[in-house]
């Protein structure tokens, strides 16, 4: 898959993100959420492991979205991108030839 990089404000906290293209004639809407995680949020092991941190962050997070995108890591946080899981079946129905315009 392409991808096609939008600059977004680097904003503590939750972003939501809409995007409606059109591609070939086909219209298509996507929901993504940014949330750039400071690492004091982070309830980290002994061992400092912040994958840990990051896989909890997940596996508890709203289960109307799944990751999308672990962003590089810088010394006080961590960017996640999440994308609606709707929006994620259809984009790969779209893809796969099985949408309609």
């Amino acid at each position: 898959m392409l991808n096609l990089t939008i600059p977004i404000p680097n904003l503590p906290g939750k972003q939501d993100i809409e995007i409606e293209m059109k591609m070939n004639g086909h219209r298509q809407k996507l929901r993504y959420r940014v949330e750039v995680i400071d690492w004091t949020e982070c309830l980290v092991s002994e061992d400092g492991d912040r994958v840990d941190c990051i896989r909890e962050l997940i596996n508890e997070y709203d289960q109307d979205w799944m990751i999308y995108h672990i962003g590089a890591p810088g010394e006080d946080y961590v960017p996640l991108t999440f994308i609606h899981k709707e929006d994620w079946a259809a984009q790969h129905r779209w893809l796969w030839g099985e949408m309609t315009v």
